[in-house]
Parts: C-alpha cells; structure tokens; sequence
C-alpha cells in the first residue's frame, strides 16, 4: 500500500536533488497544474506550477548550492477543520551552502540550515494547496546578521524529536493527539492578564510534560519547562499583544503521536507594548501560524512534550514597519 506521506516527502526531496533538465518532468508529476502555494513573506501566494517554480523552487535551488531537505517531522491525516481533505505536514531544514541572494537576503557564503514548515494538501497523488513558512531571520541569524535583539530563549538548530520517529510515524493515536493538543488549544485561548496563567496547562492534569520543550521561531529561540516558555516567550508576547485571539486555523491533523496545526492567519491582535525592540503601534496585525506537536501517553490524557513553532516574522514585522530583511543586510557579519 502507498504511504503518501513518504511520496511526498521523497518527492519534495527530489524537487530539490534532480538536474535541471529534469525539474519540470518532476514537478509536473509532484504539482497540480492550478496549485497554490502560500509562502511566508516576501514570496507569498503563488498561483499555478509555473509560478511556483519560478518564484520559489528555482530560488532556493539557485540560492542554496547543493541544497536537499532534511525532514524531521513528517505526518499526515485528513483535516477536521471545515476545508477538508487529505494533508500532509512536515517540519524540514533546507540544508546548504548559503551562496547566493534569497528572497533578497544577502548570502554567508557558509553552512546553513533554512528550517521551514509545511502544510501540503495531496489530492489524487498531486500538491493542490501548500502553506510554507521559512524562517528568513533564522538564516540571516546564522549568518551573523541577526535583524532582532539578543533572543528571548535560546538560539538552537531545530532538533528532531526525542523518540525519533517522527518521520512517518507507525505507533500511536492520531486522534488521541490531537484531541489533546485541541484541549489545550482551548484552554491556551484564556488567560489572567495579571498573571499570564491560563487554566489547565501545568499540574498533574496538566496539559504539558513537566520536561516540556518549546522551540521558537528566529527572535524568540528555544525554552525548557513551562516556567522557561514563559519567561523567555509568553510574558513578552501577552505583554505587546495583550488581546490576541488565535486558533483559527484552516488544518488540523493527527498522526500516531503527533499532531500539527496552522492558521493562515491564525492570531489576530493589537500591538501595545514594544516587542523585540519594536515600540508600541496600536497598529491591527494578523499572524501566520504552524504548531507541530509530539505527545506522550502514560496515561489515558496524555502530554505534550515538545512543541516546534513557525512564525511567519517577517510579515509579523511588515505590519509594524519594520523590514528585517533589510535591517538583517544592514548589518556587518557578526
């Protein structure tokens, strides 16, 4: 039986691996001829294969020297929000050499690593639909150029799951994960805005592990335990953007112990305190959003012990009037 999710991924591989007279043949038989792919800013939408050849796979090809994909996370399931179908999503580093201009960063000449999340939805075989977020800053970040304030978290690579299995995975219940993560998603939403605690995230009947491990996006970094998330995350956030309101998302899937979710945009908010080093607006701001989660079950609840985030910053930053792609090329090499 075809494992879709290993197509996919092994395709979008090979989109990335075969000579250049070869490319067309492969997307014609990976992509719908009418797709639409939304990509972070500054690609964002593209229409059609050609577009999509043109305005992003021919960049990356171009601009990351020998690159291939390196996929950490790799599940699928139909989507219970009300689009429907069959998706798939994968947390993924673009690795290579770093040599030429991309998306207008200016390149390291050096290693990189370019993580990217992505929501694919597959009908009869072919991408009809994929929403990307690559973390430009992340880039610019390695290349010494970073375009934020020393990180809240921790600057780290993006490590793949604990247990290892989070390519295709053949253990688990996809549904129990993502009911779990839906719990706490719907708890998360509410929150004591002299505190910061919302209802049912830590403690024993807790929806995260004691041990929970959170990775943000380039200018938040990485954090450890909850007390970690928010020190080095949610204070900050909560504090400029004190009337957000997420989870409206356009996918929701769960697959053995892991689940993903992704609004386009998910948040919407206002920005009243400074944040990382952008002084207040008042301005409206939407955010694009991917959460890829793996859960843990030692009990019939479960947790959730890691959680890696995609945010789309650079459009976050647009709508504040910041350009950190060019605040980034500003600056000399670190």
């Amino acid at each position: 039986m075809t494992d879709i999710r290993k197509e996919i991924s092994a395709g979008l591989d090979h989109l990335m691996r075969c000579s250049d007279d070869d490319l067309i043949g492969h997307a014609n038989h990976l992509i719908a001829s009418d797709a639409v792919w939304d990509i972070s800013d500054p690609v964002n939408r593209l229409a059609g294969r050609e577009a999509i050849l043109e305005g992003f796979i021919r960049p990356l090809r171009a601009a990351l020297t020998a690159v291939h994909r390196r996929d950490e996370i790799v599940i699928g399931g139909q989507n219970i929000r009300d689009e429907g179908g069959y998706w798939t999503a994968i947390l993924n580093h673009y690795v290579s050499t770093f040599s030429e201009s991309l998306f207008g960063l200016l390149p390291s000449g050096k290693l990189g690593f370019l993580r990217s999340g992505e929501f694919y939805r597959i009908d009869d075989g072919q991408i009809t639909k994929a929403r990307i977020i690559i973390d430009l800053p992340d880039l610019a970040r390695q290349s010494g150029r970073s375009p934020f304030p020393p990180m809240l978290g921790t600057e780290t690579l993006f490590p793949g799951p604990a247990t290892h299995d989070g390519v295709c995975p053949t253990t688990g219940d996809g549904a129990a994960s993502l009911d779990l993560v839906q719990r706490m998603l719907g708890d998360l939403h509410v929150y004591d805005p002299e505190t910061g605690a919302s209802h049912g995230q830590t403690g024993s009947d807790g929806h995260w592990h004691e041990d929970m491990l959170w990775y943000g996006p380039g200018g938040v970094g990485s954090t450890y335990r909850w007390d970690g998330f928010v020190d080095d995350h949610r204070a900050a956030f909560l504090s400029a953007f004190p009337d957000r309101k997420g989870g409206n998302h356009y996918c929701r899937i769960g697959d053995g112990n892991y689940a993903a979710v992704s609004g386009w945009p998910s948040m919407t908010m206002t920005h009243r305190g400074s944040y990382l080093g952008v002084p207040t607006t008042n301005l409206p701001l939407t955010l694009r959003v991917m959460d890829f989660y793996r859960c843990e079950f030692t009990n019939p609840r479960g947790k959730i012990a890691e959680n890696w985030v995609c945010l789309d910053y650079v459009d976050l930053f647009r709508q504040m009037g910041v350009d950190l792609i060019a605040r980034a090329n500003a600056l000399t090499p670190a």
